[in-house]
């Protein structure tokens, strides 16, 4: 299993196998779908993070951490203070973060997919990365918002 994967969790919420962290106690503490989701993104080949319903990000997987240039094990958790502090988005290579809403916040306040082109700036080593960014939201059968996914990619031209 990857460094970025899920702890799988027994239904009383008890990890099992070796290694239960304070990140498999947080995800004890998720609803099963967002366990799932969790999982999912674990396995995907593209860059994926998912988001609580107040955007905090609750994981990220392995190609995320390529493009981002930080593992999940190191930053656990990250509210959007700190998201904010990692990485910038903006439509302008050389401006600051634009004030259109990211993909991730449509998803979580309007309940709908977005899709948009942006400018990625790491701020630890000032890298920036041209990404496409899909996101969309997670509802539960009693349409309940439990969060989102977004998935990014470098862009490479058309």
């Amino acid at each position: 299993m990857g460094h970025g994967r899920a702890v799988p969790l027994r239904r009383d919420g008890g990890s099992r196998g070796v290694g239960a962290s304070v990140a498999a106690t947080k995800t004890a503490q998720q609803s099963v779908e967002m366990i799932l989701v969790r999982q999912l993104a674990s396995y995907l080949f593209v860059p994926a993070l998912v988001v609580d319903t107040e955007g905090t990000v609750i994981f990220y997987n392995e190609p995320a951490e390529r493009i981002l240039g930080v593992r999940f094990e190191e930053t656990g958790r990250i509210d959007r203070e700190e998201a904010d502090r990692l990485v910038e988005l903006s439509d302008d290579p050389s401006a600051g973060p634009d004030d259109r809403e990211p993909p991730v916040t449509t998803a979580l306040q309007q309940r709908r997919p977005a899709h948009a082109r942006r400018w990625l700036l790491r701020r630890g080593d000032r890298v920036r990365l041209q990404v496409e960014v899909t996101a969309f939201p997670i509802i539960d059968q009693e349409e309940r918002l439990l969060g989102a996914v977004a998935m990014f990619w470098e862009y490479q031209g058309p």
